[in-house]
């Protein structure tokens, strides 16, 4: 029987999500109604979401889907089972927002008229972006 644990995050927006996850896993499913979560052993009385990575995308011996459920505040929460959390921890979620948010800047600058000029990766992970407008 699977147990999932759900994380709260800072994500709204679906697309933004599905895309940061297609640059980790092979395919992604988007929702518009939340979809059973497949747990250990193919359960799926226990968790639904609205973004999935199947298991079978998922890294050798991940127990169940990873699923991104739409709260009631707006923002998606993790769906993790609990099994996986030393895969997927905090650390893990942490990237993968940042990943989001990337995607969601590169968006609004591009629809505000803003052109990439360069792109710096630091150590520390941060990502500093160069940028022009065409006037």
């Amino acid at each position: 029987m699977s147990h999932y644990t759900t994380l709260d995050t800072r994500i709204v927006s679906a697309k933004h999500l599905a895309r940061a996850l297609r640059e980790l896993f092979a395919k992604v499913e988007v929702h518009a109604e939340a979809q059973p979560l497949a747990g250990f052993m193919g359960n799926t009385s226990l968790g639904v979401a609205h973004v999935i990575v199947r298991k079978a995308h998922l890294p050798s011996g991940t127990q169940a889907d990873l699923g991104f459920r739409l709260g009631s505040a707006g923002r998606f929460e993790a769906v993790i089972e609990k099994m996986d959390r030393g895969r997927f921890t905090q650390l893990w979620l942490d990237s993968l927002t940042q990943r989001y948010a990337y995607g969601v800047a590169r968006d609004l600058l591009e629809e505000q008229g803003f052109d990439l000029a360069e792109e710096e990766q630091e150590e520390d992970g941060s990502i500093h972006l160069t940028l022009r407008r065409a006037v």
